[in-house]
């Protein structure tokens, strides 16, 4: 009975955190959803500020403590080992559930495309963005990522080991393309406000701080491995490096959403 609570508390986990993903794309980019980045009732620029930089805050406190290696090595000793990262992505996904019912909208109007061809550009970007993120979590192994491999290892009584490192597509052109096509799909937009504004610029900056947070820890776990990696395979733009090229064999472990 345990496994199998243990696994259904990973599957409902999981598809919260689907539900949420797509519910972001839609937040972002004013489609489908009831509660967008633009809709709501305006405040003043004042409240909106300061309540849309604690959602930030929130969701970026989160997702960065929970996943340094001391935080999980003690929260451990309290919840299950399986069921580690099901509820790390839980509480990732209730946060992003708050900033998107809580989110106040700027709608003063920053930039606005009208021109059919550069507005069917930045919609085809948004789409290319997405999908460069979901691709990325498939290509590091999506169901170890969300939690669900763990749970259901545990489920049938199977050790769970770390996924072998490996650098598939665009991981050979860049470290970090799951947050690279985060970038691109919160700036391409035909219509900028300030409140999509500044959360581009949030998100973006949280981005390149975690990166190198992140960065630090999987030198630390990989040493000279990922030392290689970094110095051969550029971080987020895929700019050419002079460098060899990857040995299969390698043990470095690409930066992972957490």
């Amino acid at each position: 009975m345990r496994k199998l609570l243990t696994f259904s508390y990973g599957l409902v986990s999981y598809l919260i955190f689907f539900v949420t993903f797509l519910y972001a794309i839609g937040f972002v980019g004013n489609l489908v959803v009831p509660k967008s980045i633009d809709s709501g009732a305006p405040v003043s620029l004042t409240e909106a500020f300061l309540i849309d930089a604690l959602l930030l805050g929130i969701f970026a406190v989160q997702h960065s403590v929970m996943a340094r290696p001391g935080f999980k090595q003690w929260w451990t000793s309290y919840i299950p080992r399986p069921i580690e990262r099901s509820t790390y992505v839980l509480l990732a996904s209730l946060a992003l559930i708050l900033l998107f019912w809580q989110w106040r909208p700027m709608l003063a109007v920053v930039w606005s495309v009208e021109n059919s061809i550069g507005r069917t550009i930045l919609w085809a970007l948004f789409a290319f963005g997405w999908a460069l993120v979901l691709l990325s979590t498939f290509l590091i192994n999506h169901f170890e990522l969300f939690g669900l491999r763990q749970v259901y290892l545990y489920l049938r009584g199977a050790q769970h080991e770390e996924v072998a490192f490996r650098t598939p597509f665009v991981y050979k052109l860049l470290r970090h393309p799951l947050m690279l096509g985060f970038i691109i799909a919160f700036w391409a937009t035909p219509v900028m406000t300030l409140g999509h504004l500044f959360f581009a610029l949030g998100t973006t900056a949280y981005i390149l701080i975690a990166i190198q947070i992140e960065e630090r820890d999987l030198v630390r776990l990989h040493g000279a491995r990922y030392e290689q990696y970094q110095r051969q395979v550029s971080m987020i733009l895929p700019f050419p490096k002079m460098r060899k090229e990857l040995q299969p064999d390698s043990e470095a472990r690409p930066v992972q959403l957490k």
